[in-house]
């Protein structure tokens, strides 16, 4: 999948690109999403500083923007961090707004299954290069998968959501893990050794938070251990 940096000579096409990508996955869902989608769409092609990655507004100009009241913008923008969209990159303080990035590698993850609607040339061409990412390292030696999850439950959830998403790495990765428990906003996962453990808590705790989330939006916090 190719990682979307709008700099350089082809950044107008790949900001495009991703614009495009966000504009099919909003319209194969329902009038919540379309809606959400399109408001974060606005912010990105009035506000947001492609070279630096960054969105820094306040929550009355976006309001504004959105032909909103503040509490809705609180809201929206809530949902678009818990989807792993927004990121805060510089918490706000003493009467100054936040810095706000893109995940935009999140952004082309979630938007895959509806490439297809734009064209099969976009696939190919969003779709074509392969980027160095945390998918292309494996363990040394393959963990044995964790004991069965009870169906339904929250790591149950998750780890569906993470196989979908990208089948080898879970394998590689998320496959061994097994549920420790939940204590107020934290889920603990147990690995198979301390290595696995560490290469998940550095590369991919992000990955794992956002698909928790997903499951249950208490849960703020994931963190996993070893032996």
């Amino acid at each position: 999948m190719q990682v979307i940096r709008a700099v350089g000579r082809e950044a107008a096409a790949k900001k495009y690109d991703l614009l495009s990508a966000m504009m099919a996955h909003g319209l194969a869902g329902d009038k919540h999403r379309q809606r959400l989608i399109l408001r974060l769409m606005a912010l990105i092609t009035t506000r947001y500083n492609w070279q630096r990655d960054e969105l820094t507004i306040g929550q009355r100009e976006i309001a504004r923007l959105w032909c909103v009241d503040e509490r809705t913008v609180k809201r929206e923008m809530a949902k678009l961090r818990a989807l792993g969209w927004l990121e805060i990159k510089q918490q706000g303080a003493r009467g100054r707004v936040s810095v706000l990035g893109l995940n935009l590698d999140r952004i082309l993850l979630d938007t895959k299954p509806e490439w297809a609607n734009i064209g099969p040339d976009f696939v190919a061409r969003i779709g074509g290069e392969t980027a160095p990412s945390a998918s292309n390292v494996v363990p040394l030696h393959r963990a044995e998968p964790a004991l069965p999850v009870e169906p339904g439950s929250l790591w149950g959830e998750a780890r569906a959501r993470l196989a979908e998403e990208d089948r080898a790495l879970f394998d590689a990765w998320f496959a061994g893990l097994a549920e420790a428990g939940v204590a107020g906003d934290c889920l603990t996962l147990f690995a198979p050794s301390r290595f696995h453990a560490s290469y998940v808590e550095t590369h991919l705790i992000e990955r794992l938070r956002i698909a928790v989330r997903r499951c249950d939006g208490r849960i703020a916090k994931v963190r996993v251990l070893g032996p």
